[in-house]
């Protein structure tokens, strides 16, 4: 197998760039063509998994381009890329393409994708001239090392390692023999270039040591060991990911892994296979916008819950109104008994209490009893219209929190840009967002999800709260079976029953996918209500996803993971 850079290089240059997309903040697509042959080229400076290449899956793309992506569109658009590379002794890729520059002249511009962890970055420069970069350093950041527009570029301080392809073996086991407080692992990893814990491991592994054995405990015959294990790596030429019991990676190396004698492997050709599905495999795809709607939809709940707390705090003063009136009563009846201005506190016999039990009324001396008296009136007065006031205030705080939950729930599973949109719309609608929402085209109506029972009965499950209300008030027949968490967020869910019972299977499955689409998701005995869609109302005015209902039936529900599988792309 040819190292990645080389891989790229054999399989990319000539190759003139058609299309370069930004799908999120952290990934370049270069959609590229050559003669009979169309390559998409992934770039990613994601903190967890910066890599570069070929791909055979996309992603959607924003509806307007990141200015980063437009840079690299005016500077590369139509380019030819001449020459794939890594820069010695770094975790760098650099791509030259031959642009058309001034007075017809081939002008070279280089993409450098730098692959370290959470420093990644993908910078694009000409004559070793910064022209952009995905993510810019400037000197507040780092005095040693600026990434600029007009700075020269500089790259990092360079990590004094061997590279196991263009060193002799030897020369790798006299550094090693020097890494004296070390064990074998760490004076793999620190000695070899390209070196992680699996193809350190997989080194001691092949030459019969312990990974955590010293250094200064080996001696000529353990060396001569090491030195067969490294010489069988270097040509060893199988890229490997190695998966746990839910199928997700637990590594990646470039050689196929024996140590881990029990672990479940894929093995690829290239380089490039190997990503593409490790990509597949961990990363998920988060479409624009979705992270800052959830974020102000975070903020608008925490908003509305700490109003709801207020306002039950000031319903409990208010439910004690009857107190002030008990009090002004009593200080009417005794008022003649009393002096104006003498007593700060009076306790009489509360007139309604039949035991002859005391009430203790305080007084402001700066005033007579009459006046208090009159303000004790007020007081309660004031307070017993707030308690209408506030009682329907609190109803309808409360929901506005449950509607904030419905879409904060949609926002969970909405892995489109239609999808986005649609709750874009619906936060503009309801003020929550000051900005002009999209426009519904053809190409962006998001669907709802439709499943397929083991009878041929469809399940249809809205994904937020637009698609919900279209179910319900339109899709759906009168005689529709129509289903959803009890007083839980969560998506509608429709079976299309064609005017005949539901047989128990698929209503246990719908039940399953209520829950599964809703905050309850993965719990046990949780309350679903069913009921013909006939029995369903939308209110006047009320907001996306709101229904009122009569004739319903609730069951319970246990989530079955095991029956979701067969429908859901579960782990």
């Amino acid at each position: 197998m040819l190292p990645l850079a080389q891989e790229l290089n054999a399989a990319l240059v000539f190759a003139r760039i058609d299309k370069i997309t930004q799908p999120c903040k952290n990934i370049i697509y270069l959609s590229l063509r050559k003669p009979g042959e169309n390559l998409l080229l992934s770039i990613s400076a994601a903190p967890q998994n910066p890599s570069v290449y070929i791909t055979n899956n996309s992603l959607e793309n924003p509806k307007e381009p990141p200015m980063f992506c437009m840079v690299l569109r005016k500077q590369l658009e139509s380019g030819r890329i001449s020459a794939v590379r890594e820069r010695k002794g770094e975790r760098i890729i650099e791509i030259d393409v031959d642009t058309l520059g001034q007075g017809g002249k081939i002008a070279v511009k280089t993409i450098i994708v730098e692959l370290m962890g959470k420093n990644s970055n993908i910078i694009l420069t000409e004559e070793n001239i910064v022209i952009d970069a995905l993510r810019k350093v400037g000197s507040g950041r780092s005095k040693s090392r600026v990434i600029l527009q007009g700075h020269e570029y500089a790259p990092p301080e360079p990590q004094n390692k061997l590279n196991l392809r263009e060193e002799t073996v030897q020369t790798i086991i006299d550094r090693l023999k020097a890494e004296v407080d070390s064990n074998l692992l760490s004076a793999l990893i620190n000695t070899i270039q390209g070196f992680g814990p699996l193809h350190a491991k997989e080194t001691a592994y092949l030459a019969g040591l312990s990974p955590d054995i010293s250094i200064n405990e080996l001696d000529a015959a353990d060396f001569e060991s090491i030195a067969s294990a490294l010489a069988e790596v270097k040509s060893a030429n199988r890229p490997t990911i190695i998966l746990n019991d839910n199928n997700k990676p637990l590594g990646l190396a470039a050689i196929p892994i024996h140590y881990e004698l029990k672990a479940k492997t894929l093995a690829f050709d290239t380089m490039s296979q190997l990503l593409d599905k490790a990509a597949e495999l961990t990363y998920s795809y988060t479409p624009p916008d979705k992270e800052r709607f959830q974020k102000l939809v975070k903020n608008e709940l925490s908003r509305a819950k700490n109003k709801l707390r207020k306002l039950n705090k000031e319903l409990s003063d208010a439910e004690n109104a009857e107190t002030y009136k008990i009090k002004a009563d009593n200080l009417m009846t005794y008022q003649y008994e009393f002096k104006d201005h003498a007593d700060s506190k009076i306790r009489v016999k509360n007139i309604y209490s039949p035991s002859g039990e005391t009430v203790e009324i305080t007084l402001d001396k700066r005033i007579t009893l009459l006046a208090n008296m009159q303000n004790y009136y007020k007081k309660y007065d004031k307070l017993k219209r707030a308690k209408i006031f506030l009682t329907e205030q609190i109803q309808k705080n409360a929901d506005e929190i449950a509607y904030l939950e419905s879409v904060e729930n949609s926002l969970a599973f909405c892995s489109t840009l239609a999808e986005i949109d649609d709750v874009q719309r619906e936060l503009v609608e309801g003020n929550y967002l000051k900005e002009r929402a999209t426009k519904k085209t053809k190409e962006k109506i998001a669907a709802p999800f439709s499943f397929v029972a083991q009878d041929g009965t469809v399940i249809l499950v809205g994904k937020n709260n637009a698609q919900n209300d279209t179910l319900t008030t339109k899709t759906a027949a009168p005689h529709d079976l129509w289903l959803h968490t009890k007083d839980i967020p969560g998506s509608h869910v429709i079976i299309r029953t064609n005017g005949e019972k539901v047989k128990e299977e698929t209503l246990l499955l719908a039940g399953n996918l209520a829950v599964h689409f809703s905050k309850a998701k993965g719990s046990t005995n949780v309350p679903v209500d069913t009921v013909e869609c006939r029995y369903i109302k939308k209110p006047s005015g009320s907001k996306p996803g709101f229904v009122i209902f009569t004739h319903q039936k609730t069951i319970a529900i246990n989530a079955d993971e095991e029956l979701l599988k067969q429908y859901l792309a579960l782990p």
